[in-house]
């Protein structure tokens, strides 16, 4: 079984139709049962398919930028394994070993560090904001990264690799339950309660992660994991919000009726901030 996982995730990235797929897949399926189970009643600049085009457009731009960032990870990856540099290789572990290790560290660095960072200094702030500033938060919000944003993910990427010395099976496999959990948890979905909590006490549930999407402090500075959430847990950046209580946007910098605006968006960081 292992051997044939290891087959499949270690050259997937050579794949980017198998890739796309997984996005694509996750984006249609959460995209069909938010419209029959929503969270919170949009409420829309035009209509969905108008929402959808502006976050995708985002989405496209920081799938061009991954495409070019995945050569640097392929490189890391192998000098890693050549070298035998990185926690796998210093603890000798198993493939299973090497796996949750993996995990751990590229969701700690690649979800949670890199997240917190963008929260907490101005500049990197000012880019993160165009996540934020979405007024609808739905499936199609996941990657709607500024392309400035998307390279500062993957510097602590680059990181997280470096330090688990994670091989590209492993880097694969966690790239692809990063995709589907992140339409996962910004779908507009509306799962029973205990459901929610039991799943937050691991994962990062769509209630959770609405939260972070409250367009107020603390709750915008809080449930910043992508994956797993214990690190807010263990960290002390977890919070709870009833969803009835939550409104998206932001209370400042950014013109909430702009949220669909895509050139201001994409210029916005570079000027002044209100």
């Amino acid at each position: 079984m292992w051997q044939a996982l290891i087959e499949y995730f270690s050259d997937l990235e050579k794949r980017p139709l198998e890739r796309m797929a997984f996005l694509v897949g996750g984006l249609l399926i959460f995209w069909i049962i938010e419209g029959a189970i929503p969270l919170i009643q949009p409420q829309y600049k035009k209509n969905k398919l108008r929402h959808a085009s502006v976050n995708l457009g985002f989405t496209a731009m920081h799938l061009v930028i991954h495409t070019f960032l995945a050569i640097i990870i392929v490189l890391i990856s192998d000098g890693c394994r050549r070298t035998g540099f990185g926690i796998v290789h210093w603890t000798g572990a198993s493939v299973l070993g090497t796996i949750l290790i993996s995990f751990l560290v590229l969701d700690f660095f690649g979800g949670w560090l890199v997240h917190v960072t963008e929260h907490k200094l101005k500049l990197l702030w000012r880019f993160h904001l165009v996540h934020h500033a979405d007024n609808n938060v739905d499936v199609t919000t996941g990657l709607r990264h500024h392309p400035i944003e998307s390279v500062l993910r993957g510097l602590f990427f680059f990181a997280g690799i470096l330090l688990s010395g994670a091989p590209m099976y492993a880097v694969m496999i966690f790239q692809t339950v990063l995709i589907i959990t992140v339409a996962f948890t910004h779908a507009n979905i509306s799962l029973p309660r205990r459901l929610d909590n039991a799943l937050s006490w691991v994962l990062v549930s769509p209630n959770m992660h609405k939260v972070h999407h409250h367009w107020q402090q603390p709750y915008t500075d809080s449930n910043y994991g992508a994956v797993l959430s214990i690190w807010d847990r263990l960290l002390g950046t977890f919070r709870k919000l009833e969803p009835s209580q939550i409104r998206y946007g932001i209370d400042k910098h950014y013109p909430n009726e702009q949220d669909e605006n895509f050139v201001m968006l994409l210029r916005k960081p570079f000027g002044k901030l209100n």
